[in-house]
Order: C-alpha cells, then sequence, then structure tokens
C-alpha cells in the first residue's frame, strides 16, 4: 500500500523531485534546466535569484516548457503585507509559495491565495539544531515546534509544510494525506558536517517518512553529470513508490 503520504498517487512520479536553483543568475539557471532537460519536471527558485533580476522571467520561461515553479521567497511581515505580496504572487503561474510566520500571517497568505496557489509553511530551517533553536531562544524538543506549527498550518488552510525529513513522520502521523510534505536538506547519501544543512535525510528515508515531494541542489547540480544524477533519483523514487505500492 502506498504511504499515508499520497494513498491516491495523486502526483506523477516525476514530479516529486524538486531541483533547486539557488545559482546567482537566470541565465544560469537556465544552463541547468536545460541540461536536465527531461530528468527534472519541477523547480526551486528562491531569494539569490529573486535578488538578481529576471526572477519572473525565469518562471514563466519555466511554466512555457512544462515545468512546474516552487517560488520559496519565506514571506515574513504584517499580515496585511504578506497578503498583498501573495495576492501579486497569485498572477504568476506557480504551485507553491514558502510563508513564515504566526497563524494571522500564515492566514492572511491562504485568503490572498485563493486556492490558486499553494501556501507552505515554513516549520524549522534544516540548517538549525537544537543549539541554534536555543540560540534563538526556544527551549524546546524541535520535533514539537515542527507539529505544532504544521498542525495550525493546516487547520489554517495551508497546502502543506516545509519540515526536515527528521520530522516528516511525526507530522504525517498528525495531518490529512492531503496535506502535502516537502522534505530539503536531501542528500544521496547522507554525511554529515559536509555543508550547512544539518538535518538532513536520504531519498528512501524521506519518502518513507510521509514526504510528497524532496528538494535537492547542489548534489545534483554539482554532479560530474547533473542529467545522470537526476535520473539516477527519479529511479530510485519510483522503485521506492513501486515497493511501496
Amino acid at each position: 500500500m502506498l504511504p499515508e503520504a499520497d494513498i491516491s498517487n495523486t502526483i506523477p512520479t516525476t514530479d516529486r523531485l524538486i531541483l533547486a536553483l539557488d545559482v546567482p543568475s537566470a541565465p544560469q539557471a537556465r544552463d541547468i534546466v536545460e541540461t536536465l532537460g527531461d530528468t527534472v519536471s519541477f523547480y526551486k527558485i528562491g531569494l539569490e535569484l529573486f535578488l538578481s533580476g529576471g526572477y519572473f522571467e525565469l518562471a514563466d520561461w519555466l511554466r512555457a516548457r512544462d515545468k512546474r515553479v516552487f517560488a520559496d521567497l519565506k514571506l515574513f511581515d504584517v499580515p496585511q503585507t504578506v497578503r498583498s505580496a501573495v495576492r501579486q504572487l497569485r498572477t504568476r503561474d506557480v504551485d507553491f509559495v514558502t510563508v513564515h510566520g504566526n497563524d494571522a500571517i500564515l492566514r492572511a497568505a491562504c485568503d490572498a491565495a485563493e486556492g490558486s496557489l499553494g501556501i507552505l509553511a515554513v516549520t524549522v530551517l534544516t540548517s538549525l539544531d537544537r543549539a541554534d533553536m536555543e540560540d534563538l531562544g526556544f527551549r524546546t524538543d524541535i520535533g514539537a515546534v515542527v507539529l505544532s506549527r504544521a498542525r495550525r498550518a493546516e487547520r489554517i488552510g495551508c497546502a502543506g509544510v516545509i519540515s526536515s525529513g527528521h520530522e516528516a513522520a511525526r507530522v504525517r502521523s498528525e495531518v490529512s494525506r492531503r496535506f502535502r510534505i516537502v522534505v530539503p536538506g536531501i542528500r544521496a547519501a547522507v554525511e554529515a558536517g559536509t555543508d550547512d544543512q544539518k538535518r538532513t535525510v536520504d531519498v528512501e528515508t524521506a519518502f518513507g517518512a510521509g514526504a510528497d515531494y524532496i528538494v535537492m541542489g547542489r548534489p545534483l547540480r554539482n554532479a560530474p553529470d547533473p542529467a545522470a544524477a537526476a535520473a539516477d533519483i527519479q529511479a530510485r523514487i519510483a522503485a521506492w513508490f513501486r515497493r511501496a505500492s
């Protein structure tokens, strides 16, 4: 049987891999997309590209090539400002946008999205561990924070959450299967201390925990043959779902 994450298997398997286009310029991003060809169908474009110029032109370029787009902008401001920002983004053909903040901020984002744009609530960044959370003044278990934020996000009407693979199983056990869990910080094989991501998991662990989508960047972009590396990850995803069905 398929995992509770998507028991009806409504997500095309090839869409479950999201490639992070965290590069300095839109031309570099387009080069990566062209190199990857049909091996990747879903792309995340974040703040670095937003500040480099040509962000929305890149989003339109991706959509013209039948690629899905995840705007990882981590909106965080007073509710009215976030509502206005989401209203602007709603005119663009993107699938998801990330939003930080409390219930009022998330509710404003969902109201402005009007069901045409998926709001993904950020729980706890995968670059943070317990010591980092304590530095920020949170003296609590990371899993408890993630679960609390996920429950509230679903109740408010968000499409899903961004969650480390370490907390995904706990979240999945408490939310509906329609509520999407997007797991970043994926590594082909987890090697501690190799970059700024601290709470990482591998492909199979993420989906086994209930992820709907995984996000990968450097392990694929920096591979000697990015298209071959992406094809290998896609094969691993397809094999996992075959075994789980």
